[in-house]
């Protein structure tokens, strides 16, 4: 596709994405994304799912099975695919990803969202410290060398109330002990959304036409953002911050917690060492205080902008989500244990 104006495409260019392929729509993030697209009634959307798999999806969704064993199978359930959304557990096997931009390149899928959504895949120091980003950065590589697919990475840093409902290796907070670990002072920001953001972010990303109408068009288009990333956000808070919510949602007062604190740089590299020795917590807890870093790594905000006004993304409140975090954490509707991050 070249990337001029539609006006200067051939005849039957559409300049809209029609039809929208998602791995993963039962998922996590996945099904937020498919909720969206749902509500949006823009896009025909297909759920691409393993053929052993159990996940259901919501109605007016199509089911393609595939098998990872099988390429065909792959390129096939994404003929005549305008999107591929990628969204895959953290302890998916890594050719699987692999595969499916492989298949995407020969089916001729126009535009690929990788299963990136998280910390800033761009920023050097994250790359170099982070094992995950630099796995992803590989993929983008990949799409890139292939030549017949562009890709988007939605930014939209750690899931809010996934986060701190997850325990104290990520947000630091303990809620069955009423213990928070500040990394350094606490007063660090960061950029934090919640998983319904994120399922907007992606819909309200692929509404957008493709291609400017001509050459005096400057309204947003899915060509402005070719090989790059598109910087969401719901809060840009601090611990303190958080725990000032906390304290808002459940009565409690200061004198009813326990603060700790560590440095965010030992805490990386306690985390760092037990990766290494096979802990996955580890992973996680490396992940969480390397953002932490006051070197702003997790501020995307300030350094790069958001994209939530030309989205049309809501403003949401703190508390209102903080409140389902604490719900979560105390009645154990959360994850069960830390490969399901």
């Amino acid at each position: 596709m070249a990337y001029k104006s539609a006006s200067e495409q051939p005849a039957g260019f559409r300049n809209y994405i029609e039809k929208v392929a998602i791995v993963g729509a039962g998922g996590r993030i996945g099904k937020f994304i498919t909720e969206e697209l749902l509500k949006a009634g823009k896009h025909k959307i297909t759920a691409i799912t393993r053929v052993d798999s159990t996940s259901t999806v919501p109605a007016g969704v199509d089911i393609k099975r595939i098998d990872y064993a099988d390429q065909a199978s792959i390129v096939e359930a994404l003929q005549g695919q305008d999107a591929l959304v990628i969204t895959l557990a953290a302890n998916a096997p890594p050719e699987q990803q692999t595969k499916l931009i492989e298949a995407a390149a020969v089916a001729n899928v126009p535009w690929v969202l990788p299963n990136e959504w998280g910390a800033e895949i761009s920023n050097a120091g994250l790359n170099k410290d982070i094992p995950l980003l630099g796995v992803e950065a590989r993929y983008l590589e990949q799409i890139e060398q292939l030549g017949k697919s562009s890709w988007i990475v939605v930014t939209c840093g750690f899931w809010y109330e996934y986060s701190l409902s997850f325990g104290p290796h990520t947000y630091g907070f303990d809620f069955k002990n009423s213990t928070v670990t500040f990394f350094d002072d606490g007063n660090t920001r960061i950029n934090t959304s919640t998983l319904q953001q994120c399922g907007r972010g992606a819909a309200k990303l692929l509404a957008l036409k493709v291609l400017p109408d001509d050459a005096n068009d400057g309204s947003p288009c899915l060509a402005h953002y070719r090989n790059g990333s598109v910087y969401i956000s719901s809060f840009r808070v601090s611990q303190v911050d958080i725990l000032d919510s906390v304290l808002r949602v459940t009565g409690k007062t200061l004198n009813d917690w326990r603060i700790e604190y560590e440095p965010s740089t030992s805490r990386y590299k306690a985390g760092v060492e037990a990766y290494e020795k096979g802990d996955f917590v580890g992973l996680v807890k490396l992940l969480y205080s390397r953002v932490f870093y006051q070197d702003g790594s997790g501020d995307y905000e300030a350094s790069r902008g958001l994209q939530n006004d030309i989205l049309g993304l809501p403003k949401e409140d703190l508390d209102e989500h903080t409140r389902i975090a604490v719900q979560t954490a105390q009645y154990g509707v959360g994850p069960a244990n830390p490969s399901h991050f």
